[in-house]
C-alpha cells in the first residue's frame, strides 16, 4: 500500500523522472486543523546558503549552485501564479511562522489576470457542503482581515436572493446567513414573478480583487521572492526537488512548487501534470450597466438563472454577471474584448429579470476560469513525492474561496513546522 501519510497523486511522464506506483489515498480537501500531539512532517535535506537579498535588505535562506554550466537558485517553497489564490498561498506559508524562504513567480503583474476581471462578490453559499466549508473559512478571513486592514478594498455590503418558493434558500446558502424572508426588492428595476421569492441574508461583499492583490503583495516583498513578468517555461517535479525553468533563460529550484495558474492550467509548461485533473475552461462574463449605485443599493443574487446584479460603487457602475456556456476557450485568445454575441447573450438574460436595466447595458467584461469535473476547487499533489501541489480549479469563485484553498494546499506542504491552523494576522507585523 506505500507508505502512510503520503497523498494521492496524478501519475504522469515528468522531465526528469517517471511518477512512482502511488501511496494509499488520502483525503487532501479538508481545511486546516490545529496541528495533532507530536505531529512533525519531514524537513527535506537541501543545500542551501545564507545570503543577502539586495532588494529589500533582508536575510533569507537561499542557495546558489550550479549544475554544469547553468546556475540554479534553490527556494523551499515556489508559488506559480500571481493572483488572487497565489497571493493567499504566500501568505499562507509566511503567516504560519516556518522558517522557509518563498518566491512568487508570475508571467505578467501581480492581479493582472483573472484577478483583475473578477467581480470580487463573496456570497455566504455553496452548492456542496465542501464548499459551504472553504465559504465559511474564507468569509471569516476576510472579515478578520477588513477588521485589522480597513484600508483594504473590501466592501461590505446587503444582499438580497431572489429564488423560487419552492426552493427557498436554505440548502445552499450557511446558517449564518441568517437568511430572512422579505416581501420584495427595493425599487422597480428588478419585478418578482409570481412564485418567486425574496430572502435578505448577511454576510455579503465585493472587493476590487486586482488592488486587493497588489495591497497584500506590497507587504509580502519584504518577507517572499517576487519575480513578475517572468514566464515559467517548464515544470519538473524529481524525488528531491522540483526543477522550474524560466523564460530569462534562468533556472530555480525548490522543495516544494505550489501551482495557482488560473484559467492557464493547460499551459504548455506544466499541462502534462495538470492534463489527468479533467479540468476546463469556460467563459466568465458580465455587463456593465450605465446607471451609478447609491449606497443603500444591495447586490441582489438570481438563483435561476445563476447570475447576480452588483453595485460596483467604486467604479460607478452596476455589474450583471450571468452563466456563459462558451466552454473550452484559450485565456490568451481572450484580447478583442466582448463579442456582439457575447453582449447579446448577457442582454437577453438581463432583459428576462431586470428588463428595465437591458437598455443601459452596453458593454462588459469577460474573461474565463477553470472548472473542476465536480464542481469543487482542486487541491492535490501531482506527483508521488508530493513536491508539486495544485491549487485552482475555484468554478469562477476564485476570490471567495481563496483563502479556504490557500489553507487547504499549505496543509500539504512537506516542509516547516507542525501544521497550524489558518492565519490572517499579516506575515509581517505578527513575527
Amino acid at each position: 500500500m506505500g507508505r502512510p501519510g503520503r497523498p494521492e497523486y496524478i501519475p504522469a511522464q515528468f522531465g526528469r523522472a517517471a511518477a512512482r506506483p502511488c501511496g494509499p489515498q488520502f483525503e487532501p480537501h479538508r481545511l486546516a486543523q490545529p496541528p495533532r500531539d507530536g505531529s512533525a512532517v519531514r524537513r527535506p535535506q537541501r543545500r542551501t546558503a545564507r545570503i543577502f537579498h539586495r532588494m529589500v535588505g533582508e536575510t533569507v535562506t537561499r542557495g546558489r549552485r550550479h549544475r554544469g554550466n547553468a546556475a540554479m537558485t534553490d527556494f523551499d517553497v515556489i508559488v506559480i501564479g500571481g493572483g488572487i489564490i497565489g497571493c493567499l498561498v504566500a501568505r499562507e506559508v509566511i503567516a504560519r511562522g516556518m522558517d522557509v524562504s518563498v518566491a512568487l513567480l508570475d508571467r505578467d503583474l501581480v492581479g493582472s489576470g483573472a484577478s483583475r476581471r473578477s467581480a470580487g462578490l463573496h456570497f455566504p453559499r455553496g452548492a456542496s457542503a465542501r464548499v459551504r466549508a472553504m465559504t465559511a473559512v474564507s468569509q471569516d478571513y476576510y472579515q478578520r482581515l477588513r477588521r485589522d486592514h480597513p484600508d483594504l478594498p473590501i466592501h461590505p455590503l446587503e444582499m438580497s436572493v431572489l429564488a423560487r418558493e419552492s426552493e427557498g434558500v436554505d440548502r445552499y446558502y450557511l446558517d449564518r446567513a441568517n437568511a430572512t424572508r422579505v416581501a420584495g426588492l427595493p425599487g422597480d428595476s428588478v419585478p418578482v414573478p409570481p412564485g418567486m421569492g425574496v430572502w435578505n441574508v448577511d454576510g455579503g461583499h465585493y472587493a476590487d480583487v486586482a488592488a486587493l492583490v497588489v495591497a497584500l503583495t506590497a507587504e509580502l516583498r519584504q518577507r517572499v521572492h517576487i519575480r513578475e513578468s517572468t514566464a515559467v517555461t517548464a515544470v519538473e517535479p524529481g524525488r528531491d526537488e522540483v526543477v522550474v525553468r524560466l523564460g530569462t533563460g534562468e533556472t530555480l529550484c525548490a522543495a516544494t512548487v505550489f501551482l495557482a495558474p488560473g484559467p492557464w492550467v493547460h499551459a504548455p509548461a506544466w499541462r502534462a501534470v495538470t492534463a489527468p485533473l479533467a479540468v476546463r475552461v469556460k467563459l466568465v462574463a458580465a455587463m456593465h450597466i450605465d446607471q451609478a449605485p447609491t449606497a443603500s443599493d444591495r447586490v441582489i443574487v438570481f438563483q435561476d438563472p445563476d447570475a447576480f446584479l452588483l453595485p460596483m460603487a467604486h467604479r460607478g457602475h452596476w455589474l450583471f454577471s450571468f452563466t456563459s456556456q462558451q466552454w473550452d476557450v484559450e485565456p490568451d485568445a481572450l484580447t478583442g474584448g466582448a463579442s456582439a454575441a457575447c453582449l447579446a447573450e448577457g442582454r437577453d438574460v438581463l432583459a428576462a429579470v431586470a428588463p428595465r436595466l437591458a437598455a443601459r447595458a452596453t458593454a462588459g467584461r469577460v474573461f474565463c476560469d477553470a472548472y473542476s469535473p465536480n464542481r469543487e476547487p482542486l487541491i492535490r499533489a501531482l506527483d508521488p513525492d508530493r513536491r508539486v501541489i495544485f491549487a485552482g480549479a475555484a468554478n469562477g469563485s476564485g476570490y471567495r474561496l481563496a483563502p479556504a484553498i490557500a489553507a487547504e494546499a499549505v496543509d500539504l506542504l512537506s516542509i516547516g513546522p507542525a501544521r497550524r491552523p489558518l492565519h490572517v494576522d499579516h506575515p509581517i507585523r505578527s513575527r
